[in-house]
């Protein structure tokens, strides 16, 4: 459990960012039309913190221009928990991002009261194309032109940037040169949610087989850290030399005993594997003494599956997420088990109840048979569960078979040979 001093400094952080998160209207008032000759922009990213929608990290670009008294950071990774329908829009996939512009000093405070390190790419451009990527940030940070949908893996604060900085330079900025890790979306999420197991079990829940496609070099920017990686291998031409895009990186922030996303005990994973455990000694002593199953248990077990799987559907058929269709755990949560888990309260012992429990039990331990051989990765708390999920669907089946609840059938045992 988390220390009640440190909450307070994660509350004060959020309620800092909230405030310096908010786009100031003075912001793009009288500007400069042209950016000096001791004018800089820089890539500047912002390591992941503890706040969970920092788990990956964030990005923005630095511009600072001393004779114009500038010194402000373009962030494309504003949005607002003011909005009432906040969660259900994102899980609708409707969330509208901004384009904000704050002063660099506050905002590295701000990051420093959260614990995250900053580091800084400054950026190999002549005058020309610094004031056109400055016009074209001024020109997004626009009322009218500041919002855009967000998308996680396509169109976020990395893309953003990676794509202005392509639309302003054209061909003259190359990242063909960017390191391409060969790995799917899935996999490149690893490292960021080694420190979040619930996270990690959430993001394998309801993700479907797209992200489990290998992304290419231009697309793992939509990861920070990636993104950073990728402006260090780019190149630019200037006066018709080709010279690397970054010409120096600085850590302008670092915070003592910062540890990033290090990787902490999955305990969902010991969980799921206890819980099959607990289900098997239960099973096992029931076939042993002959107790009847009342489905109180397993009906609260199959409808806590049977609410997985809706929310899955929801995911895959209403929502506008791309990266939520064709997923496989619905081959094991099944949104028909919540009917099931009314009929085991009501009706236990009907004989369609049996089939539909026989058919689980058959499904599910295929599922778990062919495990490694399915083409999504599915997560590893999920497999004792959908064992878990087997051994009571068959023992149902078992139990119901040929028998009448009012009398008590023989002994049946799914972990030994008696009968």
């Amino acid at each position: 459990m988390r220390l009640l001093c440190h909450q307070a400094l994660v509350g004060l952080s959020l309620l800092v960012s909230t405030l310096v998160f908010t786009g100031s209207p003075d912001s793009t008032r009288a500007q400069p039309t042209q950016l000096s000759e001791q004018s800089q922009i820089s890539l500047v990213t912002i390591l992941p913190g503890d706040p969970v929608y920092s788990f990956a990290g964030h990005s923005a670009f630095r511009v600072r221009d001393p004779v114009h008294d500038l010194d402000r950071l373009y962030n494309y990774g504003t949005f607002s928990f003011d909005d009432p329908l906040f969660i259900p829009k994102f899980t609708y996939g409707h969330l509208r991002y901004f384009l904000s512009v704050q002063p660099y000093g506050p905002m590295k405070r701000a990051y420093k009261q959260q614990g995250r390190p900053v580091i800084a790419q400054q950026l190999r451009l002549t005058r020309p194309q610094r004031t056109a990527l400055f016009r074209f940030l001024q020109n997004n940070a626009r009322p009218e032109n500041r919002y855009y949908q967000y998308d996680f893996f396509f169109d976020n604060c990395s893309t953003r940037i990676r794509d202005a900085l392509k639309e302003t330079l054209g061909d003259a900025v190359d990242f063909s040169g960017a390191p391409t890790p060969e790995k799917s979306f899935r996999h490149l999420l690893d490292p960021y949610v080694a420190s979040r197991p619930l996270l990690d079990l959430g993001f394998d829940l309801a993700l479907g087989l797209p992200a489990d496609r290998t992304a290419t070099a231009w697309e793992t920017m939509f990861l920070p850290e990636h993104l950073m990686r990728g402006f260090a291998k780019a190149t630019i031409s200037v006066d018709g030399k080709t010279e690397s895009l970054v010409t120096r990186t600085d850590t302008v922030q670092w915070v003592s005993g910062y540890a990033g996303t290090a990787p902490s005990f999955d305990w969902p994973v010991a969980l799921g594997w206890l819980f099959l455990v607990i289900v098997g000694g239960w099973t096992s002593w029931q076939a042993k003494t002959g107790r009847p199953p009342k489905g109180t248990g397993d009906a609260i077990l199959f409808a806590t599956i049977g609410f997985i799987g809706l929310l899955l559907c929801y995911l895959w058929f209403v929502s506008t997420y791309t990266v939520t269709e064709y997923n496989l755990n619905l081959g094991w949560a099944w949104p028909t088990h919540l009917i099931a888990a009314a009929l085991l309260v009501r009706r236990p012992h009907s004989r369609g109840l049996q089939r539909y429990f026989g058919l689980t039990a058959v499904v599910s331990t295929i599922l778990a048979a062919g495990w490694l051989l399915w083409p999504q990765d599915l997560h590893a708390a999920v497999l004792p569960v959908v064992l878990s999920i087997a051994v009571r669907a068959g023992w149902w089946t078992l139990r119901s078979s040929g028998h009448s609840p009012r009398t008590t059938p023989p002994a049946l045992s799914l972990f030994t040979a008696d009968a």
